[in-house]
């Protein structure tokens, strides 16, 4: 096992890498009125008319009177409709901002950034590094933001797409070497996996043949696991070459799964470059360790009658394209849609800011949370283990049958 577990090998374990108001009422009111008396009977005409007038003039008054309280009904109801809708209204948009709120809030932790979000108030500005036309050009990347938003300085702004590209003329962004959040935590990863892969490393040098003791004791479980349970029986006898890659490889998807489920931190392994990366490096050792049986059986696979070679050549050819193709998209989603699942339902709290919401969603929070802990184990090692089947598949000497 000290073989398996020296300094060299054990120092490779590390990889570069978010919705009318139209109610309106009138009413329009008319009336006509006059009446001429005649000459003749006049006292008894005029009594007579006075009487009328009386009596128009009390029945005129009682249609102005209802048609006022009609008109005043249906204003003050136009009133409360066009209150009750601006409230609506109001609440709608409300609502509406704290989804977008929310939006951002998911976004902003599974995307990369400049800047380091780790609370409200403690926040990283990293180092922009910009290989431009006139030369090397440095900054920090609290230059480009104002009241968190982004400004331009020195001729350079960040997009919406988080890049920063060249304005009034300043010399083009040839290279951006930026040390953005992912880039960061990749470093921070590098450092700790060194740290104590060394350290485990230091304890089996010279042929320590003791019982392991400390951070050698937690990891040697792990390490004896990788070579034992995935690179033995998926490889076969020329696992040994592999298991510093399969270690490496385990061991940084572990860790980075383990360090995005912590508060503010990056989301390293959700971000499909670096998995698109992690299976590059499988596509390239695999197809550059493959034997003359490998090819054999992908590009003319023997006792196999030509025309159907017509068909299975193609599909043989593209599985070597699909195989990393899976990797990199299984540990992207799986990764990724964890992470959203979990800020989305703590989102709700602030969505429907109620008490009835809080603890069933902190509740929900906790149980995803655990089961994100284990699938950040799984994913490590199903990526190894399907590597590790891909390099025995490549090196798999021919067998007569």
């Amino acid at each position: 096992m000290v073989k398996f577990l020296d300094s060299a090998a054990l120092e490779r374990l590390s990889i570069a890498s978010l919705i009318v108001f139209l109610l309106s009422v009138g009413i329009s009111f008319g009336q006509d009125h006059g009446n001429e008396s005649d000459d003749s009977h006049q006292e008894e005409n005029a009594q007579h008319d006075a009487e009328h007038e009386d009596e128009d003039h009390h029945s005129t008054t009682s249609e102005e009177d209802h048609g006022a309280a009609v008109e005043g009904h249906h204003e003050e109801e136009g009133h409360h409709a066009e209150a009750g809708h601006g409230d609506g209204e109001h609440h709608g948009e409300g609502h509406h901002e704290e989804e977008e709120g929310v939006g951002e809030m998911i976004l902003g932790h599974i995307k990369d950034d400049h800047v380091w979000h780790f609370w409200e108030t403690g926040v990283l500005y990293l180092p922009v590094i910009l290989y431009t036309e006139d030369g090397v050009k440095t900054y920090s990347s609290a230059d480009f933001y104002e009241h968190h938003q982004h400004v331009e300085h020195d001729g350079y702004i960040i997009n919406e797409s988080g890049k920063i590209e060249a304005v009034a003329g300043a010399p083009e962004v040839i290279i951006d070497f930026s040390i953005t959040k992912n880039v960061a935590s990749l470093l921070i990863s590098l450092v700790i996996m060194l740290v104590v892969f060394l350290s485990v490393g230091r304890h089996y040098k010279g042929g320590n043949i003791n019982a392991p003791k400390g951070i050698a004791s937690l990891f040697e479980p792990i390490v004896v696991f990788v070579r034992d349970e995935i690179a033995k029986p998926n490889i076969g006898p020329k696992y040994e070459r592999f298991v510093p890659y399969l270690l490496s490889l385990f061991f940084f998807i572990w860790l980075n799964n383990l360090f995005g489920l912590m508060p503010g931190a990056a989301n390293l392994t959700g971000n499909i470059a670096v998995t698109f990366t992690l299976a590059i490096l499988t596509f390239i050792i695999v197809n550059v360790n493959g034997n003359k049986n490998y090819w054999r059986h992908i590009l003319a696979m023997p006792g196999v009658p030509k025309p159907v070679l017509l068909i299975l050549t193609p599909v043989e050819f593209l599985s070597i394209f699909t195989k990393p193709f899976s990797l990199m998209i299984r540990l992207f989603v799986a990764i990724t849609a964890g992470h959203i699942v979990v800020l989305s339902l703590i989102g709700l709290i602030f969505i429907f800011k109620s008490w009835a919401i809080a603890p069933a969603s902190l509740l929900l929070v906790t149980f995803v949370n655990m089961i994100e802990l284990l699938v950040a184990t799984i994913q490590a090692y199903v990526f190894t283990m399907f590597t590790a089947l891909y390099i025995g598949q490549a090196v798999e000497e021919h067998h007569d049958h």
